[in-house]
């Protein structure tokens, strides 16, 4: 399985990363491991993750995400041949240092979530969030002392304008910080102007590794939502029906499907073929509730799209 470099890190991950944010929510402890199983059996090694997965849900406090990836981990006694990355500065609580990217909240996040990840080490430790009130040198000192301590082997971030992410390599630049080697954004065909109007610059000019959420536009480019037709029974339906179910998203699937017909590949598989494709993009990240989604998902790493299939995506989601 080819590999890419995370930033100027060491790290080397696949170019398709499993999303964690289902494990312990949609999908149950047992489906969670047959979907961990059949990832890495597939050659995979990246598995993305945060503490705050999945506290949205009613009776859930956080973190139980994390734990059933800690039990997989034991079980399986497979730690060290897994890229694991998880994030902090979402709330965990109501009170002030149970949120943001102050270094008391920081330094207590990973802690907890090394317990609940029953490891001694993150190797991708990513600012979840974007904290405007904690100090840009408070965060990453705060995330450096992690890095020389062996808790985290290398800090990432979420969710940042270039101009913060850029103001925060310059802040690790002049202390001697570790730096955030990797920025997660929302990218995929039907939403692609927030990264390449201004991130891609910045990460592409600074080395700075880009590993893709949201990279199916949360289930539309799957195929499951089409016009004229019932919505899937899912709580995201509504949401995806406001944003995605009008004139472009249709002609984007559509290119999407034809290409897919081409290569007897699936819609998602070409939806995610095209975002690995892209100079500068390390990962892209999905998940999957069984056993077939993660082998379909998988298959995108040996899905080769030509130069004219990516001209023509690429000209369909035009944003400009």
């Amino acid at each position: 399985m080819t590999t890419r470099r995370i930033g100027r890190s060491d790290l080397q991950v696949t170019p398709l990363c499993l999303g964690g944010n289902v494990f312990g929510w949609t999908t149950d402890e047992a489906t969670s491991f047959a979907v961990l199983d059949t990832y890495v059996e597939a050659g995979g090694n990246f598995i993305d993750t945060a503490d705050v997965y999945s506290a949205w849900v009613p009776g859930h406090i956080g973190g139980e995400s994390e734990t059933v990836l800690g039990k997989w981990f034991a079980q399986r006694k497979n730690r060290d041949s897994i890229i694991l990355a998880t994030k902090v500065g979402a709330p965990m609580g109501s009170n002030p240092d149970e949120q943001g990217l102050s270094r008391k909240h920081i330094i207590q996040g990973v802690e907890d979530s090394l317990r609940r990840l029953q490891t001694d080490y993150i190797d991708l430790y990513q600012a979840h969030i974007d904290d405007q009130q904690a100090p840009l040198e408070e965060t990453l000192a705060a995330f450096n002392q992690l890095v020389e301590q062996g808790k985290a082997r290398v800090i990432g971030t979420s969710n940042y304008s270039a101009q913060r992410l850029a103001e925060a390599l310059q802040v690790s630049a002049k202390h001697g910080y570790a730096r955030y080697e990797c920025l997660q954004p929302p990218y995929h065909l039907l939403g692609r102007a927030d990264y390449e109007q201004n991130l891609e610059e910045v990460c592409r000019e600074q080395e700075v590794g880009v590993i893709t959420y949201s990279s199916l536009a949360s289930g539309f480019l799957t195929g499951k939502y089409r016009a004229g037709q019932d919505l899937p029974s899912s709580p995201r339906a509504q949401g995806i029906q406001q944003k995605f179910m009008n004139e472009q998203g249709f002609t984007v699937l559509q290119k999407v499907e034809e290409i897919a017909r081409a290569h007897q590949a699936t819609i998602a598989q070409v939806a995610l073929a095209w975002i690995i494709a892209r100079p500068g993009i390390t990962a892209a990240i999905a998940s999957a509730t069984s056993i077939p989604q993660t082998k379909e998902l998988m298959g995108s790493l040996s899905l080769q799209l030509t130069g004219d299939e990516i001209k023509a995506l690429d000209t369909v989601s035009e944003w400009r």
